[in-house]
């Protein structure tokens, strides 16, 4: 958990909440555009070198949508471009109709031979790798990121020991002691004090089950998590849940081999596609709010956040946001990663693929539905951040 430091005093000309310690708008626009330009790139790298592998002609690279601003033809033929909003991109193989992906009706009747290097003409397993190929890009830059900060800091090491409470600690209340070694919550193993906040932040007020070594003694406390709102320096809401429990040392960081570091930037990766799952389930079935979903205003109100902090913040931040992208584009939404996997996952089973107009009315609602999302997500992000 970074801590944030104080920021200066801004004066601004409009009517606006408390943004005394917020960066600036150009800081702000930087670290965007620092962030999410090279995670776009990263993402359609994935497709295009799967593409490439597996012998699918690329028409089409783009970072953004809309007018475009710069192009190179490569030997190829790969148009490489940049647009003017650089809030997304693609990659367009031959045979696909448009940058979303969708098959090319004009191709429905054609030979095998006349298919060969297009999207619709490869074998199913490689249609599914091209597509994976951007989340698992996305998810692998994550991995090295948290790689990189364990070798070049060590691995933090907490043992799971009580030693101290907060003031109205609900685990106290609940009968848990000083020096108890905690070795699972609700089933899940707990190796380490870090793991403790992993296993409760998302059930505020709800209880879970407490496994705990005392003196030798194997003993199960039921405990109802706290409750936990405060705001940071930015003026960012932040709740979760709490035992209100306190580890008995200091962590320590032990050196790793490139190896083990590794492991732990798989171990850190897993856990947080684990925590965003959890919480999508939570929101869609209405044990938390649709406010504490977030679009792009906000990934860039705490991207300048981040990097007012520093670039360790920073990288970290885009570590999550990393996930975040390969989380989002494999959910089984037609014009997402996930949408086409699910595709080709009903064509496997037919064992042949969808008729062109159920694919075609299956890609315009899940692009509706994209929309809708974007627009709701935004305006949501805009209320809470102006009003």
């Amino acid at each position: 958990m970074w801590i944030p430091k104080r920021g200066r005093m801004r004066v601004n000309c409009w009517s606006l909440p408390d943004l005394a310690h917020s960066p600036s708008i150009w800081l702000t626009i930087v670290a965007f555009l620092l962030l999410l330009g090279p995670l776009i790139v990263i993402h359609e790298l994935g497709h295009y070198l799967a593409g490439r592998w597996c012998g699918v002609r690329a028409e089409t690279f783009s970072v953004g949508f809309g007018k475009e601003l710069w192009h190179r033809i490569d030997k190829r033929g790969t148009r490489w471009r940049i647009a003017a909003f650089p809030l997304g991109g693609y990659v367009q193989f031959a045979g696909d109709a448009d940058p979303s992906s969708r098959p090319d009706a004009s191709l429905a009747d054609r030979p095998a031979d006349e298919l060969k290097g297009t999207m619709p003409g490869a074998p199913l397993w490689q249609r599914a790798f091209i597509v994976l190929a951007g989340p698992l890009a996305n998810l692998l830059t994550a991995v090295l990121i948290f790689a990189g900060f364990a070798m070049a800091y060590g691995v933090p090491s907490i043992p799971p020991v009580v030693g101290d409470f907060a003031e109205q600690s609900a685990a106290k209340a609940a009968g848990i002691q000083l020096g108890d070694r905690i070795e699972r919550i609700d089933g899940a193993d707990i190796e380490d004090f870090t793991q403790i906040a992993q296993r409760v932040a998302l059930y505020p007020g709800q209880t879970v089950v407490v496994s705990l070594d005392r003196a030798g003694r194997k003993i199960e406390i039921p405990v109802k998590l706290a409750l936990d709102v405060r705001k940071d320096e930015f003026g960012n809401e932040i709740r979760r849940g709490l035992l209100g429990i306190a580890a008995g040392s200091r962590p320590e960081f032990t050196p790793v081999d490139p190896l083990r570091a590794l492991g732990f930037g798989v171990i850190s990766s897993v856990d947080q596609v684990r925590m965003m799952a959890i919480g999508l389930k939570q929101i869609v079935v209405g044990e938390r709010s649709v406010r504490e979903m977030g679009g792009l205003p906000k990934v860039a109100k705490f991207s300048g956040e981040m990097l007012s902090l520093g670039w360790l913040e920073f990288t970290g931040f885009a570590a999550l946001i990393s996930i975040n992208l390969a989380f989002i584009n494999l959910l089984p939404i037609p014009t997402l990663d996930g949408g086409h996997l699910a595709i080709y996952a009903a064509e496997a089973v037919r064992r042949k693929p969808l008729g062109i107009r159920s694919q075609e009315l299956a890609f315009r609602l899940g692009m509706a539905f994209v929309l809708a999302f974007a627009v709701f997500v935004t305006l949501n992000d805009l209320a809470q951040m102006f009003l």
